[in-house]
């Protein structure tokens, strides 16, 4: 009897190994939802803007921010008369309650949006995010009552659709606790991402490390569609952030629309975002007879990492390639960086030192480890000198000895959780003339922060943080390529 039971229970166990296994690989190479991963046409524009948001010390040790990036937010949302569809990651208060000294970026959104539809009843508005905004689905956050009660629409993202980017947890999530969904009423564990209380549920499926980490604003500006593509985030903890944007007017605002509805569609809101044909879009036209700035193309989830590879691999000696980045972490752009250090581009990499986290230390994973073997590869490196706020840039800056320079940025980390189609993301890509405006102020925002000009601090030394310890190489190499990790 103890022989037969004994082999059940192995036959158990061994179906058990192999519906986790079968599950994991499942969610891990499942297809996406059609419209994701997308490399749009590059369009011409016109009032191209890159607008930039910086934290830095004076010579008396003080900390200064200077902040545009929201500001032009809510600006865009105030003049809006058809159409608003804003796409944003962390929209939440969590981490600011005992600090006035941070910008109240997530109530400042909340009214002007309740506000504008007050204004103008008749105003289509769309919010998508991630369910992080609700412990996912452990709490129900007052903002995001208001703008339902104000009848702007609020979706949240359905990542259940996505790729798992922690395939080892995403398997056994799959099968034992998703089925039982969450109530934002049952909290009995306080969450750790603010105040309130959520399920274990909550905890559970925050593992799974999935995101909409995109970033993005569609509105109607007078007689044309504006796009605005960031990595900035309306989170009040994060208002201190180095960020930057791409505000732009044109039929590249549109794909830009196009692309969050497909994001709508698979979470169950097909119908939120008007489709092209729809009256909404008739008053205005897509493009203007205001002078074209340059060409933007809208690229998402793993499009993001094809142009990045390309402008790196097609960048020549004589040319300039400028990298500001919060996580780097993806091996084929490492060796492509390398690689073309090699080649003698002039190559510099600005780096957050990835100490800093919401009040919590950091070990310095992955941006450390990847600097280290930059360095030993004759890669220029510096580091933001940050205290408490992130360098949360995602940039590159590609200016050739000759021809039209080129600007990548966006949502997407320079990681394979960003860059591999495992989370949403959208980034921009901007070709334009190096005496273009945008150019040259993307330009002087690399250079002020790796120089330190004007009596402005922002930028250490690599020595500052330099890190050749070959245990945490490998740790951050396999955090990387396993997905358990949160870059």
């Amino acid at each position: 009897m103890r022989t037969v039971m004994g082999a059940s229970t192995g036959w158990i166990l061994l179906l058990a190994v192999l519906a986790w296994g079968g599950m994991a690989i499942w969610q891990a190479y499942k297809p996406l939802p059609p419209g994701l991963g997308r490399s749009e046409p590059l369009r011409a524009v016109n009032d191209v803007a890159f607008l930039v948001d910086e934290t830095w010390t004076s010579a008396d040790g003080r900390r200064h921010s200077d902040q545009a990036i929201f500001d032009e937010v809510l600006r865009l949302v105030a003049q809006a008369e058809r159409l608003v569809v804003l796409d944003m990651f962390l929209f939440n208060d969590f981490g600011a309650e005992t600090d006035d000294a941070f910008r109240p970026l997530s109530r400042e959104l909340t009214d002007a949006l309740i506000r504008r539809k007050e204004e103008v009843p008749g105003l289509t508005a769309v919010v998508i995010t991630d369910p992080i905004n609700t412990v996912y689905g452990g709490l129900s956050p007052s903002h995001l009552t208001a703008l339902r009660d104000a009848g702007i629409e609020v979706i949240i993202t359905d990542l259940a659709r996505l790729r798992a980017s922690n395939p080892t947890w995403g398997g056994l999530w799959h099968l034992c606790c998703r089925v039982f969904g969450n109530a934002s009423n049952a909290g009995w564990l306080p969450s750790a991402l603010g105040p309130g209380r959520v399920t274990l549920r909550s905890y559970l499926e925050m593992l799974n490390f999935t995101a909409n980490h995109r970033k993005t604003l569609v509105v109607d500006e007078g007689e044309q569609w504006t796009g605005l593509v960031t990595s900035a985030n309306p989170h009040d903890a994060s208002s201190h952030h180095d960020n930057v944007a791409l505000r732009f007017s044109g039929d590249a605002a549109l794909d830009l629309l196009d692309s969050e509805r497909a994001v709508a569609a698979f979470s169950g809101a097909a119908g939120a975002i008007p489709p092209p044909t729809d009256a909404v879009f008739r008053p205005a036209s897509s493009a203007t007879s205001s002078p074209v700035s340059g060409e933007v193309q809208v690229l998402t989830e793993s499009a993001i990492r094809e142009s990045l590879l390309a402008a790196v691999a097609e960048s020549r000696a004589g040319d300039r390639l400028d990298i500001a980045v919060f996580y780097l972490a993806h091996r084929e752009l490492i060796e492509a960086i390398k690689a073309a250090q090699a080649r003698g581009v002039g190559l510099r990499v600005l780096l957050d030192p990835n100490r800093d986290a919401f009040g919590l230390e950091k070990n310095g994973i992955p941006n450390r480890p990847v600097a280290h073997e930059l360095h030993a590869a004759g890669v220029p490196l510096r580091w933001c000198d940050t205290h408490g706020e992130q360098c949360h840039a995602k940039l590159l800056l590609r200016r050739p000895a000759e021809g039209l320079a080129e600007l990548i940025l966006g949502s997407a980390n320079f990681t394979r959780r960003n860059l591999d189609g495992l989370n949403l993301e959208t980034s921009v890509r901007l070709r334009a003339s190096p005496d273009r405006r945008a150019i040259e102020a993307a330009s002087a925002f690399f250079e002020r922060q790796w120089r330190n000009a004007s009596g402005r601090h922002y930028s250490l030394p690599y020595a500052a943080f330099a890190d050749p310890s070959r245990r945490r190489y490998w740790q951050y190499r396999l955090m990387e390529a396993s997905g358990l990790s949160t870059f």
